[in-house]
């Protein structure tokens, strides 16, 4: 696990450009990496172009990555080309050799897998061209400059303390993980077992992989009820299997089921304040967006960002006493 070196309060954090946050996607779905560039001049020197690579933006979590990181580049001074690989290795490969051969000056990349991601890295690396990564980490240091994530660990006990007060520390509930390939599945899913493992009234009857996916999700959580009709609650690694997870209980008939999320999505809150979701776990997609530029900007300058190559920033619950000052990832005063 990181050590928690970064305590920045999440509390006021201003998202810069999040306000044109969109739910379109910027990939089409082709094996070649998609995405848009705010100029071509960068072509031609390369020393001032930025490439930010995430997943696909259709995840509103990864746009508003997106957003932040290009608009604190632009305000740094730089050109940028965003780019979407779709949790699709072979595209993200296909966007690192993009930045490399327009000598970008700096890569920003939220990674497509911790194992499979290290290969394409090491070349850009070998490439002179710095690589700053954000909401996941790899399985390898000394590969990128900065490694910046969410404390996940944390963020896990902080949901996993609420859901067990939903549940009044007992009954039977399932649990929805994240893709196999991605850190933050696991260290999730261990976050929640410290707690809920702890409270023998509390009985899991049912785990699988959605793979971050709402319409996997609902299709699993569906299932899961056939077998287990009185489950009393649902504990989702990420936002979008909360989701997914709520829309098959409405279809069932059964929204007195306690769902609990983690992310801090838009769409997450709303449910809240509906009575639908009963918790989220916010992640500061935008703030850590906006280190990882301010730390290449630096490292571009001057050699060093300052800072060690891991580091991590604490999550906040979201619940019903504050899910309405949640605004585009971050907590508004």
């Amino acid at each position: 696990m990181f050590t928690p070196i970064l305590r920045r309060s999440i509390i006021g954090v201003t998202a810069l450009a999040l306000a044109t946050l969109s739910l379109s996607a910027c990939g089409n779905g082709s094996s070649s990496p998609t995405g848009s560039s705010s100029t071509t001049a960068a072509a031609d020197t390369g020393s001032k172009l930025i490439v930010i690579i995430t997943p696909s933006p259709d995840n509103v979590f990864f746009k508003a990555e997106q957003v932040a990181a290009d608009a604190e580049a632009k305000k740094l001074g730089y050109t940028t080309l965003v780019l979407s690989h779709d949790d699709d290795p072979t595209k993200q490969s296909q966007a690192i050799d993009t930045a490399i051969s327009r000598k970008a000056a700096a890569i920003i990349l939220d990674n497509a897998g911790a194992d499979v991601t290290v290969t394409a890295l090491q070349k850009a690396k070998d490439a002179k061209i710095p690589s700053f990564l954000i909401d996941r980490e790899i399985n390898s240091t000394g590969v990128a400059v900065s490694q910046i994530v969410s404390n996940n660990s944390q963020g896990a006990t902080l949901g996993g303390q609420e859901f067990a007060k939903d549940m009044g520390q007992s009954g039977e509930y399932f649990e929805l993980t994240g893709k196999p390939t991605d850190t933050n599945a696991g260290v999730r899913s261990k976050g929640y077992h410290s707690v809920l493992d702890q409270l023998p009234k509390m009985k899991m009857v049912a785990q699988q992989s959605a793979n971050w996916d709402q319409t996997e999700a609902l299709q699993k959580v569906a299932t899961m009820l056939q077998a287990h009709p009185n489950v009393k609650g649902i504990i989702a690694g990420n936002d979008t299997m909360a989701l997914g997870a709520w829309a098959a209980l409405q279809a069932a008939k059964k929204t007195n089921v306690i769902v609990t999320g983690f992310d801090g999505s838009p769409d997450v809150a709303a449910s809240i304040l509906a009575g639908g979701i009963k918790a989220t776990v916010l992640q500061p997609a935008a703030q850590i967006a906006q280190m990882a530029v301010d730390q290449a900007d630096k490292y571009i300058k001057t050699g060093s960002t300052g800072q060690p190559e891991k580091q991590s920033v604490d999550c906040v619950l979201i619940n019903k006493d504050n899910a309405a000052k949640l605004q585009d990832f971050a907590l508004t005063p």
